[in-house]
Parts: structure tokens; sequence; C-alpha cells
């Protein structure tokens, strides 16, 4: 389907805006064409008083009173056209980057692992101001343009035919020389947007981890390679633009060639006595007339060829693959409204509430990072995986959300296998604290009530404004403690992914913000990583009453922490190696029975041998 013909697909509830578009730009251009007669009428009725010393006065009033009525109208109906294409551009913009951000919430997370997040953004924003430029160009001037245009061929038909032949050549000839130009133009913009993209993403990604930019030095090669894809713009921009202006020359080359011969016409054609001066004048304001929607029409196809080129990357974006109907949880790809309140996951008799049945996964497709993994975390259990860092414990995390699909296997939920449920029925079962905090910018009280919209779904008012469950779950989290003390309190801004606070606090309000969502099921994946011996005493008495009658499956760094689980799975190169409780496996001579040696050792070698597995003391 052509680009243009899908944005307005997209855009159809704006129907209205293009109706009122088409009527307006009708009425301007009715009487900017009429004032050219109004004003030949009055030239021959005072050339006529001239000669006949009949001065004519009344007609020639009411022609002025005439040409004060099509300016007014004319005013009006451009105003209300412009308004009209403003608001439509408007709404058109909204819809367009709507549709892209619930495309973009929708699509998996191997998606987001192959695209920066600036390059996400400078594509968003480059696509759609190319196509709102269209679109305003295009509703502001393009059937005014082409009734103008329709209208003038057939006035000066009347007239005097030749005229209508050379204004017929030169219409298609322009627009075709036009048409050249952009799509080379096009191509050359193709690899400036590359560049521009790349160096955006680069930016965005540079300037959110500035901390580690500077801690190594690298400021100068940083710019210069941000720089170096903008020499590049600049070495293909000379071509561009070279291109593009010597083909401009020969447009307007032709252009003033025809117009001289259209108005060389109408002055011999006069002089013979062909035309009354009335009529010249009127075919003169006709010809100056044509200019405008030859030039325009140029404009609008110049607009139209970067619109093409940038909803190209739009759409490419929007018929990115989704997941399946019965993943995905967008509006197209379920019959469950984005705004409702997803059906809960009713747990089934005797089913456990995790099941990994046979599962393997590959990041890549060839790389196995879990193979064959099966095994039951039964309801109020809590479960601990443990194995060398990159061993597959944060993948297990990833497929159990839902975040990646298994190669191969099925993963169950309260006996419900997540293939067959929505991801928002899947996810609203699961409170997970990540090892990274991943804080949004905003208040301390907006982070921890984030946990709130996924209780009570999105738009509800009354989740934000509870209070009383905010501040019990930061004290649970022993957040409570360092908040209070701050000056705003829960009203604190904690800057972009939280930058305003410690490691520590970060990882509190992160839990906090779990506790608030009270999820059957309970993923903390290395929860207390950032947090220091004392605060992880406090954090981990919290995580206790938060664990109390939930399943709760566990990625910890401390051995201490998983001592007082029910079970231990422990993870071999992406496979299950052994099952049991803590003081079964502590006798196995497995990989848990080795880290408790280790542990008891005091040589270096064993002490990062136990790093290895990112566990510390």
């Amino acid at each position: 389907m052509h680009p243009l013909i899908q944005i307005l697909r997209f855009t159809k509830t704006l129907w209205r805006h293009y109706l009122g578009i088409i009527i307006s730009a009708t009425i301007t251009a009715a009487t900017a064409l009429a004032v050219p007669f109004v004003i030949a009428r009055a030239t021959d009725v005072a050339v006529d008083g001239v000669r006949t010393g009949e001065q004519h006065m009344s007609t020639i009033m009411w022609l002025a009173v005439g040409l004060l009525g099509l300016d007014i109208a004319n005013s009006v109906a451009t105003n209300v056209n412009g308004w009209l294409g403003d608001v439509m551009s408007a709404r058109m913009r909204k819809i367009l980057s709507s549709r892209y951000f619930e495309k973009l919430l929708t699509l998996p997370q191997s998606w987001f692992d192959r695209e920066l997040t600036g390059t996400i953004t400078s594509r968003l924003t480059r696509s759609i101001d190319n196509v709102i430029t269209f679109a305003k160009s295009f509703s502001n001037n393009f059937f005014t343009t082409l009734l103008t245009t329709v209208a003038v061929l057939v006035i000066s038909a009347f007239y005097y035919w030749p005229l209508t032949i050379l204004l017929a050549v030169i219409f298609p000839l322009y627009v075709w020389l036009t048409t050249l130009t952009s799509r080379d133009w096009q191509a050359h913009q193709d690899v400036i947007n590359t560049h521009i993209d790349t160096a955006g993403g680069r930016f965005q990604e540079v300037i959110s981890q500035i901390r580690v930019v500077k801690s190594f030095v690298t400021e100068r090669s940083e710019q210069r390679h941000f720089d170096e894809h903008y020499d590049a713009t600049i070495d293909t921009t000379r071509t561009q633009a070279s291109h593009w202006h010597r083909m401009d020359t020969l447009r307007r080359l032709a252009l003033n060639v025809i117009f001289f011969g259209c108005y060389a016409l109408i002055f011999v054609q006069t002089a013979r006595g062909f035309f009354t001066v009335g009529a010249m004048v009127l075919l003169i304001q006709l010809m100056n007339m044509a200019r405008q929607p030859i030039m325009m029409m140029s404009y609008i196809i110049d607009t139209a060829q970067r619109a093409i080129g940038g909803s190209r990357d739009y759409f490419a974006v929007m018929s990115a693959t989704s997941p399946t109907p019965a993943l995905g949880s967008s509006r197209a790809s379920t019959a469950e409204p984005c705004d409702a309140e997803p059906l809960a996951l009713t747990p089934l008799a005797g089913e456990p509430a995790l099941r990994f049945d046979d599962v393997s996964f590959s990041y890549d497709g060839s790389t196995p990072v879990i193979t064959h993994v099966g095994f039951d975390v039964h309801s109020g259990e809590r479960v601990a995986l443990v194995g060398e860092s990159g061993g597959g414990k944060s993948t297990l995390v990833n497929l159990l959300l839902g975040l990646y699909a298994p190669c191969s296997g099925t993963i169950s939920v309260l006996g419900h296998d997540i293939s067959t449920v929505s991801m928002a029925q899947l996810r609203r079962q699961i409170g997970v604290v990540f090892q990274d905090p991943s804080l949004f910018s905003g208040t301390i009280r907006e982070n921890i009530a984030y946990g709130t919209q996924a209780r009570h779904g999105p738009g509800t008012d009354d989740a934000v404004d509870d209070d009383e469950r905010i501040r019990d779950a930061a004290h649970k989290a022993f957040a409570d403690r360092f908040i209070r003390r701050m000056p705003e309190g829960y009203d604190t801004l904690v800057g972009e992914r939280g930058i305003k606070l410690s490691g520590g606090q970060k990882q509190r309000i992160a839990i906090a913000r779990a506790i608030v969502k009270d999820a059957p099921i309970l993923v903390l994946d290395e929860a207390t990583s950032a947090l220091d011996t004392k605060s992880e005493r406090w954090v981990q008495a919290g995580l206790e009453s938060l664990m109390a009658d939930r399943t709760s499956l566990i990625i910890a760094h401390r051995l201490s922490t998983i001592s007082s689980v029910d079970r231990i799975i422990t993870l071999d190169s992406g496979r299950v190696d052994e099952i049991g409780t803590p003081e079964e496996l502590a006798t196995s001579g497995g990989i848990y029975a080795e880290l408790l040696a280790l542990q008891a050792s005091s040589s270096r070698a064993d002490r990062r041998r136990l790093e290895k597995f990112g566990f510390r003391l």
C-alpha cells in the first residue's frame, strides 16, 4: 500500500477536517479567481468613461464594493482553511505518535535488543515531522491550487486557446522535473537520515551514561565519533544540494520561457485589438495566478517525497512483528482493551504455581542459553535459582514474564500455559524486583505508586492517591526512613532513572513498588544486590513479610539469603543440575555444596571462584 494512502487510512477519523478543508479551499479559490474579472470589468468601465466622458461612478463603486467583499470572503476562507489544517495536523500528529507508541509497547523484547533508544526517538520525530509538514501544505494549498489551475486553464481557453496550450505544457513539465529532483533528493536524504539517527542514538546513550563516559575520559572520542556522522551529512548534502539547485535552475528557466510566450501573446493580441484593455488585465492577472499553482504544486510534490521517505521508516516500525494475539496486549491483538481491567488468572486445582516444562531458549537462534529446563514451584513455596553468572537465571525470569518466547517447551503460571493468556493477565500475577531498579523521573511517591497502576489498572485516580498503601510499602521496604529525612519527603524528585538517589535507596524504592503491586507470585532478580549489609538486613526483613503466603522465585547474591528457602535449583551451563532443599544440596557434592565450601575458604582463588557465581560474603 502507498505510504500516503496508509497515512489517510490511519487518520480516517479526521474526515470532517478533510471535508472542511475542501469546502474552504473551494471558497478561497473561487473568490481569488473572481477578483480578476471584477478588475477587468472595472478597467473596461473606466476606459469607456474616459472615451465617452461618462464616469459611471455608481457602477465603479459597486465593483469596488464587490472587490472588498471578495477580499473579505477570501481572507475568512483562507484563515478557516489554515485553522482546519493546523488543527488537523495537530490531531494527525497525536494519532500517528500514539499509534507508534502503542506499537512499541506491543513489540517483543527482542526487537528493542536490536535498536538504540535514541534512534527510535529520532526516527519517530523525523518521520512524523515530514508527514505533518506535507499534511499542512497539502491541506492548506492543494485543493486551492488544483481549483485555481483548472479554472485558469478553462478561462484562458475561453479567451485565447494558445495560452492554454502553453500552460498545459508548463504544468506537467514543471511537475515532472520536480518529481525527478525530489527522488534524487530523497535518495541522498536516506543516507543523511541514517547518519543522523545513528548519531542521535549514540547521543542519548552517552548522555544517559555520562558518568561512565567521564570516568573513562572518553569525551573526546565520543565527540569525534559524533562529529564524523555529521561531517558525512555535510558531504552528502553538497551532492544533494548541487543536484537540487541545478534542476531548480532548469525548472525556472523553462517556466520563464513559457510565461514569456504567454505575456508576448497577450501584449501582441491586445495591440492588434483582439483583446480589450480589461481582457488584457484579466489575462495578465490569470497568468500571475498561474505561477503560484505551479510553484505550489512543486512544493507539495517535494514535501510529499519527504513524507513518503519519512513514512517508510514509520511504517517499517508499524509493520514489525508483534507478539501473537495470545501473547500481545494491544487493542489489535487481543479482545481485551488496553484500558480494561484484565481478567485475573484463576489457579487450577492440583497445578503448581509455576512450571517450566522442557524449556529451551537462545537469544540469537544458534547459541543455547537454556536447554531442556524443567521444574515446578508450588504455591507458597520459596525457590532459589543458583548458578554461575551467565548461566541462565535471569533468562528464566525473562521467559516467565513473556519478554521472550521459548524456542521449545512450555511455561505455565497457576496452571495456565502463558502462550494462551494475554501478557496483561500474566504480568498482573507477578511482582518483580530487578537487579537494576529502573526508576522513572518524577517523585518518590509516583515511583512507588507505579505499582498501584498494576493493581488498579490504568487511568484509576484512587490508585495514585492511595497514600496509606504507598507509605506502608515504603515502611516494609525500609525506604520510609530515608524518605522522611528528605526535605520534600515523598514528593522528592528522583531525576532521570533515579540519579539523585543512591543505589541502595533506588533498590528500596523498587522493592516498595513491588510490595504495592501485591501480586501472588514474586520474582527477586538479585533484588538486594545494591544494598550494604545493614540495609540488606532491613530490606530482607520486609521481603520476608512480603513473601509470606506467596510463591517466590529468588536469584540471590548472598548464600545467607537463600539458606532459608524451601528448595534450591542449581543451573549448570543452562541446564538444571540439582533440585533439593538447602540441607539436601549442602551434602550432595554439587554446585551449592561447592559454594558453601568456597564461602568457608579464605584463599583468594576460592574467593574469585565464588565471585564467578555472582556471590559475595
